[in-house]
């Protein structure tokens, strides 16, 4: 079992970043010829780009831990039967937000995650357009980075009872996400690109919570784990049960909630029994 380190988290980062910048490159010239777009069996769009860095990644990876397992978005008809051996893996996402960048709005992100014990437990996720970047180690803390200033990410009890900012994918699932809140409270909705980058909004606070009624995979949902939890936060299903890894033949999530207080009373929050 990889010890955890800040050589190991400088080495993995290190990774992300020259992973940011063949995507920054790539981004460049997707401005002037269009990127070859595919339609993958469950009809969401996959590039060139999202092939080139899952190849990438897992060449920098198997260089850095060698004879460790990687499991990508992009590289993943791996049996349950052959997946339950793991005691730990890597869990990558080369392009997480793919449609973000098809459509040139800047918040796309690389997402690497190291599963142990089937816990993530080391998570980054990183938009090289935006120049930020998010990332945490069990133990070691949370943090974020944009441009040249890096904070640490710090817990945040929740203190406003009657209003929550919530973060989800798109305009057109707002009323889908307003019918399983409680009306005895005020919501303000951000709209935002990658699934990683919506979970950083949680982590620094920009936003209360999270909210995902939609097919996501577990490679989307791994790095904010951890980076939630070294801050007091929490992922949970519609059941407010934890999400599960490496644990299932389908790497589907189900509906999920990100909080950044995971202490909160959210069962008076969402009322997904009553829908």
């Amino acid at each position: 079992m990889l010890t955890l380190s800040p050589k190991l988290l400088d080495d993995t980062l290190d990774i992300a970043y020259q992973a940011g910048k063949h995507l920054a490159d790539f981004y460049q010239k997707s401005k002037q010829s269009a990127v070859n777009i595919r339609k993958k069996s469950d009809n969401t769009p996959v590039t060139e780009v999202d092939l080139f860095l899952s190849q990438f990644l897992i060449e920098k990876l198997t260089a850095l831990t060698p004879n460790m397992p990687i499991l990508s978005e992009e590289c993943c008809k791996i049996s349950l039967t052959e997946r339950t051996q793991w005691l730990e893996y890597w869990l990558i996402d080369p392009l997480d937000g793919t449609q973000q960048f098809i459509d040139q709005t800047d918040q796309f992100s690389v997402l690497i995650t190291l599963v142990q014990n089937n816990i993530p437990v080391l998570g980054i996720i990183h938009a090289p357009l935006l120049d930020t970047t998010y990332y945490a180690m069990k133990g070691f803390g949370a943090y974020k980075s944009a441009g040249k200033r890096k904070q640490k990410l710090i817990p945040r009890p929740l203190l406003a009872k009657n209003k929550l900012k919530i973060a989800i994918g798109a305009t057109s699932t707002t009323n889908k996400v307003r019918s399983v809140l409680t009306e005895n409270c005020e919501y303000d909705f951000l709209i935002y690109g990658s699934s990683g980058l919506k979970s950083g909004l949680v982590a620094d606070g920009t936003c209360d919570c999270y909210i995902r009624l939609g097919k996501t995979g577990e490679w989307d949902t791994a790095p904010a784990e951890i980076l939630l939890a070294e801050v007091g936060g929490a992922v949970f299903d519609t059941q407010f049960q934890p999400l599960t890894y490496n644990k299932r033949e389908t790497f589907i999530n189900p509906d999920f909630i990100m909080t950044l207080d995971k202490n909160y009373a959210w069962q008076k929050i969402f009322k997904f029994n009553e829908v």
